[in-house]
């Protein structure tokens, strides 16, 4: 009965983690109580097809755990190569982008259009609306480039409500498609589109580009042609409205915080100052313009236009 005691206490069973319930001691009883517990040891040893039974269990439960735990691992290493796959995508994206190769980088990111990373997503977004800007662009595809930009921004902030560049990249398709939806629709959006770019710079200061984009915002609203604010006058209690002057302020704000980083910031604020009447400092800023080195067709269109006015400039004087 020792024998079978020790064999019974030795089985797997009795090295789980679970303690087993302990025996009373003492009182009346305990001895029977006891002897139950040896009388079921013994039974288990006596019954060779329950020791077997319980020794297969004991195997079952020890691989169980061990294929639990190789699974695990597995997952954790595809997570990890998922995401390194997803930095790998994103740096050669940036790559391209600051090489002003948009059609490589276009046909990149759209290899990975149901991904559900936001940092891609908004990439993306940027590439089609990059792509629909081009200047071989037929109006048809960019039409459908800018909306299909437009899907990818929004799902890159349903993904990350705290990307700043998600906030941004969304007010800006936002405002491209507004000029297919009509006066209405546009001038609804803007308020929107303002909301967007004051949350973008909330979440980054340091962004450059979002608040250049919030100057631009006021300067379409501060020379809004009259019949245009009729129009929003009729259909808005307070439409949407602004100054040469706030524009201005998010121009040179922009500029401070990234000095020369966008030739389209150089330009504005020299016509920003042309709207204020001060020739010396447009001159300034569009002279900056035009001597600013092209890396993309924008630049190029931007050098050709900031040539024009200055050149308006010495007609003039």
């Amino acid at each position: 009965m020792a024998l079978s005691l020790r064999l019974w206490r030795s089985l797997p069973l009795g090295r789980s983690a679970a303690p087993g319930p302990r025996l009373p001691t003492g009182a009346a009883g305990s001895r029977e109580q006891c002897v139950l517990w040896r009388l079921r040891g013994a039974e288990v040893i006596g019954n060779p097809g329950a020791f077997k039974r319980s020794l297969l269990f004991s195997a079952l439960s020890y691989l169980g755990f061990e294929a639990y735990q190789v699974i695990s691992q597995a997952a954790v290493v595809h997570a990890a190569a998922k995401v390194f796959r997803v930095e790998e995508i994103l740096e050669q994206a940036d790559y391209l982008y600051e090489s002003g190769e948009t059609e490589k980088l276009y046909q990149l990111l759209s290899q990975y259009k149901e991904s559900e990373d936001a940092e891609l997503l908004w990439r993306l977004a940027r590439a089609s609306r990059d792509k629909a800007q081009l200047s071989g662009t037929s109006e048809e595809e960019k039409k459908l480039l800018l909306y299909e930009a437009l899907e990818y921004a929004k799902r890159a902030l349903e993904k990350n409500e705290s990307s700043f560049a998600a906030h941004k990249w969304y007010a800006i398709c936002i405002s491209d498609v507004g000029d297919y939806e009509g006066i209405r629709a546009k001038i609804a959006n803007a308020y929107v589109i303002k909301e967007h770019f004051e949350k973008a710079i909330e979440l980054n200061p340091k962004d450059a580009t979002a608040i250049h984009l919030m100057g631009i915002w006021c300067y379409t609203f501060a020379e809004m042609p009259w019949y245009q604010r009729r129009i929003a006058k009729m259909l808005f209690a307070t439409p949407p409205s602004s100054t040469y002057e706030e524009a201005l302020g998010y121009f040179h704000r922009a500029e401070q915080v990234d000095p020369n980083f966008y030739s389209k910031n150089l330009l504005l604020l020299g016509k920003t100052y042309l709207k204020l009447h001060n020739k010396k400092l447009a001159a300034f800023w569009l002279t900056k313009a035009k001597d600013y080195p092209a890396h993309t067709e924008e630049d190029k269109q931007i050098q050709t236009e900031a040539a024009q006015l200055l050149t308006g400039f010495s007609d003039k004087n």
